[in-house]
């Protein structure tokens, strides 16, 4: 019995300690405030085993080299990913380095498409990554992990080309529903050195 009252007893004072810590006020919360080394790697460890876990069950859809699907996602990425996941030839981005932790280079890494399609349609908490689920149907966030799977092999020339000939992005259309032109409706720019 002894035993289990210093084991409550314990426990109690570390919930009051977090409490008093957390109301204090003293932790940093700033991204220019990097976490300590076995903060960093327990949120990593938690982040990358969470993902693995949750699209382990995602189906992949048999068209992932369909070059119509790849095209539509090099104009998604284009618009939405490069200020952060940057593009063949950027070395950076006006947002990047004010990120903590630092986005993914996603023109240099290879990603497993399970993963990055459950990271795009939900986002990460405590990370700058929206989850883009919301607002794009899962056929447009599969075309942006067909785009994934080729972006690293492509060179700066190829990724500026097949963003030049990518279709319109639907979704940049005005809030009150009316339409753009098509040469007005794709925002993004096809220099892989624009910051979207």
């Amino acid at each position: 019995m002894k035993t289990v009252k210093i084991v409550l007893t314990t426990l109690l004072v570390l919930v009051l300690g977090a409490g008093v810590f957390v109301w204090s006020g003293l932790y940093n919360p700033g991204a220019d405030s990097p976490h300590w080394k076995i903060t960093y790697a327990l949120m990593q460890t938690t982040r990358e085993r969470s993902v693995e876990r949750h699209a382990a069950a995602i189906q992949l859809p048999a068209n992932l080299d369909d070059p119509q699907l790849i095209l539509k996602g090099a104009g998604q990425y284009a618009a939405m990913c490069t200020s952060c996941h940057l593009a063949p030839g950027m070395e950076d981005s006006e947002l990047r380095p004010g990120l903590y932790p630092q986005p993914p280079n996603l023109s240099e890494a290879n990603v497993d498409p399970r993963e990055a399609f459950w990271v795009i349609k939900h986002g990460m908490k405590m990370s700058a990554m929206p989850a883009w689920g919301p607002s794009h149907d899962d056929a447009t966030i599969w075309s942006m992990v067909a785009f994934l799977q080729k972006l690293p092999a492509m060179t700066p020339a190829q990724y500026k080309d097949m963003v030049a000939k990518a279709p319109p992005d639907e979704d940049m259309a005005p809030m009150d529903g009316a339409t753009m032109p098509a040469a007005q409706g794709h925002s993004h720019d096809s220099s892989p050195h624009s910051s979207h």
